[in-house]
């Protein structure tokens, strides 16, 4: 989608910062990863950008999110700060959660992200059971869950709308789908070729969106969230998408199971040039954000560097049993 929206060009200016700062985010914790800075399993969203950035548009600040284990851009478009996010991946004591949670465990509950999930699936039945809550303290919050297109062929994906369309909950479900489960073609695993025709069987609207055009995103998530806030229940939005680095634990953009060419055609249409193009943003507003997004990436690393290891008395505060 090429069109303008009726967006300002401050606005423009904006989206284009925050899908900057998640993209430079993920590319130095890529980079730290490899290194051996930052532990346990990891998985960025480089490429899927557009995806967070144009719910988070849809979104009021009063509204959660459930995230998947690729959840930094989920939590980075709710506001949380790059400095504790870095520090949390570092596994410090200053993290968002004191280093406990790490890559796939990251939570900012003042922010409106109650975690991201490690366990394919899993963030469903706890959005429906957060929107029971929402609906049943009458807050007019919405609550918005991602996940990976593999995860829609699990019992919880088929449970969670069920419910969730028959209780008209205030939950918005969206499938990034970025066509493959760690390495397997959502082909090869998915018997229908749009996830979203699966909202057929639970009466409720199911939307195939461009995953790599924010602003179509944003239009498709708005009409979601206004619909769940009217009481009318949730909605599926699948978002197109695509990663540009491997599934997680270091492996290759490309090979075995998915080739270059594939790789480079999906990064021509990469949601930053697109951005860019609708906004009218000229190089040098370009080239000013990526300078002072850097140089915030950069503090928010020496930050966690500098920032202390969590003391081993504190290591089973916090935990339940």
């Amino acid at each position: 989608m090429n069109k303008r929206s009726d967006f300002s060009r401050d606005k423009f200016l904006e989206l284009y910062r925050k899908l900057m700062t998640i993209r430079r985010f993920e590319e130095k914790v890529d980079e730290f990863f490899r290194q051996g800075k930052v532990v346990g399993a990891v998985h960025t969203s480089v490429g899927q950008e557009a995806v967070a950035v144009g719910v988070g548009e849809a979104l009021e600040k009063k509204d959660v999110v459930i995230a998947t284990h690729r959840g930094h851009a989920h939590c980075l478009m709710r506001g949380a700060e790059l400095k504790p996010m870095m520090a949390e991946l570092f596994g410090k004591a200053t993290g968002l959660c004191k280093g406990k949670g790490g890559s796939m465990h990251i939570v900012d509950v003042k922010n409106g992200m109650l975690g991201a999930m490690g366990i394919v699936g899993e963030g469903m039945p706890i959005a429906a059971g957060v929107g029971l809550a929402i609906k049943m303290q009458k807050t007019g919050q919405v609550c918005v869950c991602f996940f990976g297109d593999n995860a829609s062929n699990g019992g919880p994906f088929h449970e969670s709308h069920n419910v969730s369309s028959l209780w008209k909950l205030p939950v918005v479900f969206v499938s990034e789908n970025n066509l493959y489960g760690i390495s397997v073609s959502a082909k090869k695993s998915t018997s229908i070729e749009d996830i979203a025709d699966r909202a057929k069987g639970y009466g409720i609207p199911g939307v195939v969106v461009d995953g790599m055009d924010v602003l179509a995103v944003c239009r498709a998530a708005k009409e979601a969230v206004e619909r769940a806030r009217r009481g009318e229940g949730p909605s599926l939005l699948e978002c197109k998408t695509y990663r540009f680095l491997g599934h997680s634990r270091g492996d290759p953009p490309y090979g075995p199971y998915r080739t270059k060419e594939e790789l480079d055609s999906w990064k021509k249409r990469d949601a930053r040039l697109l951005l860019i193009k609708q906004g009218g943003l000229t190089p040098e507003e370009v080239a000013r954000i990526d300078q002072e997004v850097s140089e915030a990436i950069e503090e928010a690393v020496r930050y966690a560097d500098e920032s202390p290891q969590p003391d081993i008395q504190v290591a089973l505060q916090d935990i339940y049993a």
